[in-house]
């Protein structure tokens, strides 16, 4: 009964468990649902631009063409001061516009005239070119005037695409004037961005450019010279839905919209600015598919969609190219998959992972369990020997002081039992020297070696009581350095020099002690090991701090020699630094001599500051 009562209860707490599992690995198979999603939007949307500039380039390509063709049917009347309506015909024939130029209807020349040379050249026109010549019907100027100036068409190749428009006055509208005088003055083609009526064939887009003819030899330098020398144009009539249709044809896509609008020049004026296409602008051409329902004016105005904008150059205006297509025509069917399969997967995989993660969770808290023991255990034992460090630390500084206090105490006894009576001693020697020099000359002789040997002796205790704690200590740290620098030069020969900035430092007694024996210390490893045969000592006061530095020109060494086996040099010196609460540095390198750096506060006492452990050894 207590049995099933406690498994109940353990399938209770398991399950949130399992339940945060399983929502987990659903948002992080949506995120991947969500990620694919975007990707394969993003791979279709560059795509896309991609097939949009192409076709761009492809429509830009046929327009150039185009416009070579129009200059070369310039060319043609500028080599020669007149192009019979034959010739024409023959060089738009040998041009094969069908095979070399799909969407091009005709190739045209338009006569200028003015109202007084209409009838002479009307009849002139009917007299050369009887009707039914060469497929053309009579000629005659259309719409009827009178109007002071006209541009009619004369020559159209082939005739059978436009017959209706043989004779037809291309200056009659406003807007096609203006732009053939602007053409006129500047020699530069124009087309006026406005579809050209085709009758009785609605299902074309007829569109027209149009570049001036001048007369043979004469000069166009000047706009007046060109308007002397202007004698009409050759134009160029296309097929704007073939052109277009042919171009998406190109298009690997199926189904793509493809809207343009002729907005004019200012685009290529200030090609910085966004353009804004008022809704009621009539597009020049729209290939509308069926089942695209996206409006023509915003085609990315549904999410199924996808859009991209392009400026089309076309002689001096700007076409505006509004492609669409809807997503779906750019998605294979894996790419339609591959979301689900990265939610499948993202779910899976996440599921994985948090039945790992529980697994490991649960080991972790089972070994943090058992180590919770040994951990607490391990930080006694730290604490433990910190402790032992630290009186160790604490022992050997009392030992120091007490073999200092020592010594101190043996040189005192030395000079006052020992010197004393050697001093005595001395005394009495010397007198029975004197007393014995001209009577007893064998007696003075061993008096006289007496007294040697006593002054020896003399000699030899001073040294010992000098090596025991010298009494130049008692002096000052200034004396007791200077002592140590002069001993040191008589005993090894080697040129030192000191420096000080200040005289009679003030220190206690252990301070001083210790300073005195990091010098003696310093000065002894340079006789042995450095090599040198210069030893600079700086002794300097700054504020509360007493800083001392001795520097070679020796051999030098690795900075951390001072943990070479057998050594404790360096390290009684650091050691007996941090006990008066100072630091300790070594500036040294292979061949470039070696420096020692210490100072310590004025007041420093080793009683004052006991060696603390690093805080990372109570960590």
């Amino acid at each position: 009964m207590s049995s099933t009562a406690g498994e109940q209860q353990l399938s209770l707490e398991k399950r949130p468990q399992w339940l945060i599992g399983v929502v987990m690995s659903m948002m992080v198979g949506l995120l991947f649902y969500m990620a694919a999603s975007l990707s394969i939007e993003n791979d279709a949307s560059e795509l896309f631009n991609n097939l949009s500039r192409n076709t761009q380039k492809n429509i830009a390509s046929r327009l150039k063409s185009y416009t070579n063709l129009l200059r070369g049917t310039a060319s043609l009347f500028h080599a020669n001061e007149h192009v019979s309506r034959e010739q024409f015909h023959r060089y738009v024939a040998n041009l094969a516009l069908q095979q070399n130029y799909p969407g091009v209807m005709n190739l045209n020349y338009s006569q200028e005239l003015d109202e007084s040379q209409r009838a002479a050249f009307e009849a002139a026109m009917q007299r050369d070119y009887p009707p039914g010549r060469d497929g053309y019907p009579a000629f005659a100027i259309h719409p009827p005037g009178p109007r002071p100036h006209y541009s009619a068409l004369v020559y159209i190749e082939p005739i059978a695409s436009a017959a209706e428009k043989y004779g037809y006055d291309i200056a009659s509208r406003p807007l096609i004037a203006e732009t053939l005088e602007q053409s006129r003055d500047t020699g530069q083609i124009c087309n006026s961005g406005a579809p050209v009526p085709m009758e009785g064939r609605p299902q074309l887009t007829g569109m027209a450019m149009r570049l001036p003819v001048y007369r043979f030899g004469m000069p166009t330098g000047t706009v007046e010279q060109r308007r002397a020398a202007y004698q009409g144009s050759v134009g160029i009539g296309y097929d704007l839905v073939t052109m277009m249709r042919s171009a998406l044809a190109d298009m690997p896509v199926h189904n793509v919209r493809l809207t343009l609008f002729d907005i004019g020049p200012q685009a290529l004026e200030q090609p910085d600015l966004p353009l804004q296409l008022p809704h009621d602008m009539r597009p020049i051409f729209d290939s509308t598919t069926a089942g695209m329902h996206a409006p023509w004016w915003l085609p990315g105005n549904s999410g199924r969609y996808l859009s991209s904008t392009m400026l089309i150059e076309h002689n001096g205006r700007a076409w505006q190219a509004l492609f669409s297509v809807r997503k779906s025509d750019l998605y294979t069917r894996f790419d339609a998959f591959l979301p689900w399969l990265a939610l499948m997967t993202g779910f899976a995989s996440a599921m994985l992972l948090y039945l790992l993660f529980h697994t490991l969770a649960s080991s972790r808290r089972r070994a943090i369990q058992m180590a919770t023991g040994m951990t607490a255990e391990l930080r006694a034992s730290q604490i433990r020997l910190q402790l032992s460090h630290q009186k160790l630390r604490r022992l050997a500084a009392h030992a120091d002081q007490i073999k200092e206090e020592e010594r101190k105490r043996i040189a005192r006894e030395i000079h006052d039992d020992l010197g004393q009576n050697l001093l005595v001693l001395r005394i009495d020697a010397d007198m029975l020297a004197s007393r014995t020099q001209r009577r007893h000359p064998h007696l003075n002789a061993r008096a006289r070696s007496t007294l040697e040997q006593i002054d020896a002796t003399i000699k030899s205790v001073r040294q010992i009581i000098n090596d025991l704690r010298p009494t130049v200590l008692d002096l000052g740290v200034n004396a007791a350095v200077e002592w140590q620098v002069a001993q040191f030069r008589q005993r090894t020969g080697i040129a030192c020099e000191i420096s000080e900035s200040h005289d009679d430092i003030c220190l206690s007694d252990q301070c001083a002690t210790a300073l005195f024996r990091i010098l003696q210390e310093s000065l002894s490893n340079i006789s042995q090991h450095a090599n040198a045969s210069r030893v600079q000592v700086k002794l300097a006061k700054c504020r509360d701090t007493v800083s001392m530095s001795i520097s070679d020109n020796g051999v030098g060494a690795a900075i951390d020699g001072r943990n070479k086996q057998g050594s404790f040099g360096l390290v009684g010196i650091e050691e007996r630094i941090k006990l008066l609460g100072g630091t300790f540095y070594i500036e040294s390198s292979p061949g470039a001599g070696m420096s020692v750096h210490v100072s310590v506060p004025l007041g420093a006492d080793a009683t004052a500051f006991p060696y603390q452990e690093d805080g990372r050894a109570s960590a």
